[in-house]
C-alpha cells in the first residue's frame, strides 16, 4: 500500500469548462499507479470539478448557459468584493463539486466511454487554478 500526492495547475481564460483528463492520465501512467483510489480536489471556492461528457462540445456550452441562468450575475448580491462575478462564482461552486473520487485499475482511471474530467471556471477573468491529487493504492 502506498500514498502519493501531486498538484497540477490549470490556466483558465475565464468562465468555461476545461478538460484536464489527459493531465491526470499522464500523471497516473508516469507514477505507475496500479489499483486504488484517487481523490481530486480543487483548492478554490470560485471554481469546481465535474465529470461530464467529453464528445460533444455543445454539452459544455449548455452546461455553462444553464448555470449562468440559474445563478445570474446581476442579482443584487451583498458580497461583490471582487466584482459582479464574485458571489455567483461561490454559489456555482456550492452547487457542483470541489472533490472527486476516482477508481484506478490497471494503471488507468475508470471512466465511461464519453466521460472526461473538467475544471469549471466560474470567474470571468483568467486564473491559475490548483488541483490536488491524493492516491492511495498499490
Amino acid at each position: 500500500m502506498k500514498q502519493v500526492f501531486h498538484k497540477i495547475q490549470i490556466e483558465t481564460k475565464g468562465q468555461n469548462l476545461y478538460n484536464f483528463t489527459k493531465k491526470i492520465e499522464d500523471w497516473i501512467s508516469k507514477e505507475k499507479l496500479n489499483s486504488g483510489i484517487l481523490t481530486v480536489s480543487i483548492l478554490h471556492t470560485s471554481a469546481s470539478l465535474m465529470i461530464q461528457e467529453n464528445a460533444d462540445p455543445d454539452v459544455m456550452k449548455d452546461m455553462k448557459n444553464f448555470f449562468d441562468k440559474l445563478v445570474p450575475m446581476d442579482n443584487n448580491y451583498k458580497h461583490d468584493a471582487e466584482g459582479k462575478d464574485d458571489m455567483p462564482a461561490h454559489i456555482k461552486s456550492a452547487l457542483t463539486n470541489s472533490h472527486l473520487s476516482l477508481s484506478i485499475q490497471k494503471n488507468r482511471i475508470i471512466l465511461g466511454t464519453w466521460q472526461g474530467l473538467y475544471l469549471f471556471e466560474h470567474r470571468l477573468e483568467s486564473h491559475t487554478r490548483e488541483i490536488n491529487l491524493h492516491y492511495i493504492g498499490d
